[in-house]
């Protein structure tokens, strides 16, 4: 089942499964989907027929208590239940001892007039493991998944429409690029761009401009290029702009050397004759970062990337072993990277 539907059925009060799985890293969706099963239930009813646990801090048995009992004076118990780590393959020790036998007697017979949500924030569940697979079985499953740039634009432009506003496309395309195609962020940049384009209702890239920071990975992706072009004064003046925005240098050199791993790798794949979409799920990157990496490594050669790869990998590893000050240490790269001799 895809997002769209589940909220469709949602908003129309339907219930086609007695539990669901909400799988995936997108807090947007998460959110949204916990308000409209939380609708529900009638409003007057919500204090005794819905819960939500974070199951990070409360034992899997306290849900399940909640959601064997039968309505208070309703029709239907609403059971939301985050971050059930449990049905992972993450290893590190819960703070709380889960009794995962209640859940398997559970799911043999679940409570008809209870709806069971766990809400999983987790690329993928563990396949192999006993109580997935008898999960599996009983749920339905929506994958939030990444959504593709197209997809992305057309669901930011109907919430718009929806609130009754427009955007012209150089806006849309300046947002995108702001957010890395992140939905999440996207939507989360809506009421603040709305309420200044009031009462216009109409979007401009000033907007954008003015109100949205880029990302990290988008600016370290502004960086890459100008390391690229060699353009060493470019380079550093960007760098020192990330550091003064308070920016770890590890984080920034980590996000750098990510960055143009993906471009050795996308440039490889490509030769081989990967498309865009075989290279995103390949890669298990977001579609928007595998267009950009697609339209940045035709222009340069594999020996530069590789040089600029190892090149920063040696920065990562001055930080860690030296007091040297970082914006020399990549003053010194980008002069070394660029062919010119250190005057430093």
């Amino acid at each position: 089942m895809t997002i769209t539907q589940l909220l469709k059925q949602l908003a129309a009060g339907q219930v086609t499964a007695p539990i669901y799985v909400i799988l995936g890293e997108m807090p947007y969706f998460q959110h949204r989907l916990k308000t409209a099963f939380k609708q529900l239930v009638p409003t007057e009813e919500q204090t005794m027929n819905y819960a939500s646990y974070d199951l990070e801090t409360v034992p899997l048995a306290v849900g399940l208590d909640d959601a064997m009992a039968a309505p208070f004076f309703g029709e239907r118990r609403v059971v939301c239940l985050d971050n059930p780590v449990f049905l992972t393959g993450e290893t590190k020790k819960s703070k709380v001892d889960h009794d995962l036998n209640s859940l398997e007697q559970y799911l043999t017979a679940p409570m008809t007039s209870t709806v069971l949500v766990f809400f999983a924030p987790y690329a993928k569940l563990d396949g192999r493991k006993k109580i997935v697979k008898q999960l599996k079985k009983v749920a339905t499953t929506v994958e939030l998944g990444d959504f593709a740039e197209r997809e992305v634009r057309q669901f930011f432009q109907a919430q718009l429409k929806q609130d009754g506003y427009t955007m012209v496309p150089a806006a849309l395309n300046d947002l995108i690029q702001r957010t890395d195609a992140d939905l999440s962020l996207m939507m989360n940049e809506r009421e603040k761009l709305e309420l200044f384009t009031l009462p216009d209702h109409e979007i401009q890239p000033a907007a954008v401009q003015g109100l949205v920071r880029q990302t990290l990975t988008q600016n370290v992706f502004d960086l890459v290029n100008r390391v690229l072009a060699k353009n060493t004064a470019g380079a550093v003046a960007l760098y020192r702009e990330l550091l003064q925005a308070k920016e770890e240098p590890l984080r920034i050199n980590a996000i750098l050397q990510g960055q143009f791993r993906l471009l050795i790798q996308t440039k490889v794949l490509a030769q081989q004759g990967y498309s865009q979409g075989k290279l995103a799920s390949t890669l298990k990157v977001h579609p928007y970062r595998i267009k950009l990496a697609l339209q940045t490594h035709r222009r340069f050669h594999l020996d530069d990337l590789n040089r600029a790869y190892l090149g920063l990998f040696k920065v990562e590893q001055q930080m860690k072993s030296t007091s040297l000050d970082p914006e020399l240490l990549f003053s010194l790269f980008m002069t070394q990277f660029a062919g010119q001799k250190a005057t430093v």
